[in-house]
């Protein structure tokens, strides 16, 4: 059985989706970022980047979270595109783009609006910018096509959704009103059996809320080091 060390954020939540919609029996092992058991020895054994999700499946360890999604695809042969070189092309492009675009430009406009300490207007003009930029990349993409490798759901779309439920807290409360694809598109994976069941998740296990010191010294390490040059 597959051990899925998750918490409630967003790329877990999209492999969480994954698990579901495959059918694939999995041990949930929750790790609670704000308590720092993502530093843990025990942890960094299995992901050494200490970031959430990770997956062990038998001899495969696994810890980047599209890289599941491609892993579990590849696995279950599920959720892939047709196999011609221009397929893949597409599929392999979209898939690193959520992963190298939406995920950390997100994030970081998240944590800049939200969690970085005064003064902060450029990290969060830039972030802001550079998120939007993304989104209005997948919307303009979504406006002509079904999915976002055309009529066929796959793990891009998962990779997507995990973040798309985000999007007021990443750019504002009226965001997606400004994305009606975008929309759309996260309207149709939310209401799947398998999105319903990996939103439930969070009733399996109690995550600590409070952003006391030690959550922010555990999440944010850089607050209680200085950083050589």
């Amino acid at each position: 059985m597959i051990k899925f060390y998750y918490n409630l954020a967003p790329n877990p939540t999209k492999v969480a989706l994954c698990l579901e919609e495959m059918g694939l029996p999995y041990e949930l092992v929750p790790i609670d970022t704000r308590k720092g058991e993502q530093h843990t020895p025990a942890f960094l054994a299995i992901n050494p980047n200490a970031k959430v999700p990770a997956i062990v499946d038998g001899d495969a360890v696994v810890f980047d979270s599209n890289a599941i999604l491609l892993y579990l695809a590849e696995k279950t042969g599920k959720f892939l595109p047709g196999n011609s070189p221009a397929e893949r092309g597409q599929f392999l492009s979209w898939l690193m783009f959520v992963a190298s675009g939406i995920g950390p430009y997100s994030g970081q406009s998240v944590h800049f609006r939200n969690y970085a300490p005064e003064p902060k207007d450029y990290p969060v003009n830039r972030y802001t910018f550079e998120a939007r930029r993304h989104w209005n990349i997948i919307d303009a993409r979504l406006a002509t096509r079904r999915y976002m490798l055309g009529d066929v759901y796959t793990v891009v779309d998962m990779a997507l959704w995990g973040w798309s439920r985000l999007v007021p807290m990443v750019l504002g409360p009226d965001a997606l009103k400004q994305m009606p694809n975008l929309q759309r598109h996260l309207d149709e994976v939310s209401a799947r059996p398998a999105a319903q069941r990996a939103l439930a998740l969070k009733e399996k296990h109690s995550f600590k809320t409070e952003m006391d010191e030690p959550a922010r010294l555990a999440m944010f390490p850089h607050l209680a080091m200085k950083v050589a040059l």
